[in-house]
Protein backbone atom coordinates (compact mmCIF):
# COMPACT_ATOMS: atom_id res chain seq x y z
CA UNK A 1 0.00 0.00 0.00
CA UNK A 2 1.25 3.46 -0.83
CA UNK A 3 0.06 6.45 1.16
CA UNK A 4 1.40 9.73 -0.22
CA UNK A 5 1.42 11.21 3.30
CA UNK A 6 3.83 8.52 4.52
CA UNK A 7 6.01 8.62 1.41
CA UNK A 8 7.08 4.97 1.72
CA UNK A 9 4.92 1.99 0.72
CA UNK A 10 3.95 -0.66 3.23
CA UNK A 11 3.61 -4.39 2.79
CA UNK A 12 -0.03 -5.18 3.48
CA UNK A 13 -0.06 -8.96 3.19
CA UNK A 14 2.03 -11.89 2.16
CA UNK A 15 1.57 -15.62 1.97
CA UNK A 16 2.49 -18.83 0.22
CA UNK A 17 0.41 -21.50 -1.45
CA UNK A 18 -3.25 -21.39 -0.51
CA UNK A 19 -2.82 -18.21 1.55
CA UNK A 20 -1.22 -16.46 -1.45
CA UNK A 21 -4.07 -17.62 -3.68
CA UNK A 22 -6.59 -16.16 -1.22
CA UNK A 23 -4.74 -12.82 -1.18
CA UNK A 24 -4.72 -12.71 -4.99
CA UNK A 25 -8.41 -13.62 -5.19
CA UNK A 26 -9.34 -10.92 -2.69
CA UNK A 27 -7.23 -8.37 -4.57
CA UNK A 28 -8.89 -9.23 -7.89
CA UNK A 29 -12.36 -9.07 -6.33
CA UNK A 30 -11.45 -5.63 -4.96
CA UNK A 31 -10.24 -4.37 -8.34
CA UNK A 32 -6.60 -4.19 -7.25
CA UNK A 33 -4.01 -4.49 -10.02
CA UNK A 34 -1.88 -7.66 -9.75
CA UNK A 35 1.77 -7.35 -10.81
CA UNK A 36 4.07 -10.35 -10.56
CA UNK A 37 7.67 -9.66 -9.56
CA UNK A 38 9.33 -12.76 -8.13
CA UNK A 39 12.59 -10.98 -7.26
CA UNK A 40 10.79 -8.32 -5.21
CA UNK A 41 8.56 -10.96 -3.62
CA UNK A 42 11.64 -12.92 -2.52
CA UNK A 43 13.26 -9.81 -1.02
CA UNK A 44 10.10 -8.89 0.87
CA UNK A 45 9.54 -12.46 2.03
CA UNK A 46 13.05 -12.58 3.47
CA UNK A 47 12.47 -10.11 6.25
CA UNK A 48 9.48 -7.80 5.90
CA UNK A 49 6.34 -8.42 7.94
CA UNK A 50 2.86 -7.26 6.92
CA UNK A 51 2.42 -3.68 8.11
CA UNK A 52 6.13 -2.87 7.80
CA UNK A 53 7.45 -0.21 5.46
CA UNK A 54 9.19 -1.57 2.37
CA UNK A 55 12.97 -1.36 3.03
CA UNK A 56 15.20 0.96 0.98
CA UNK A 57 16.82 -1.85 -0.99
CA UNK A 58 13.35 -2.68 -2.44
CA UNK A 59 12.36 0.89 -3.33
CA UNK A 60 13.51 0.82 -6.95
CA UNK A 61 11.54 -2.33 -7.79
CA UNK A 62 8.51 -1.09 -5.83
CA UNK A 63 8.68 2.29 -7.59
CA UNK A 64 8.63 0.61 -11.01
CA UNK A 65 5.53 -1.36 -10.05
CA UNK A 66 3.83 1.72 -8.63
CA UNK A 67 4.62 3.70 -11.81
CA UNK A 68 3.20 0.88 -13.95
CA UNK A 69 0.00 0.68 -11.91
CA UNK A 70 -0.48 4.46 -11.86
CA UNK A 71 0.03 4.65 -15.63
CA UNK A 72 -2.69 2.01 -16.13
CA UNK A 73 -5.07 3.95 -13.85
CA UNK A 74 -4.59 7.10 -15.92
CA UNK A 75 -5.83 5.36 -19.09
Amino acid sequence: MYNRDEGIPRLLAKGRGREAEQIITLARESGIEIVENTALAAMLDAGVKPGDFIPPWCWEAAAKILAFVLSKEEK
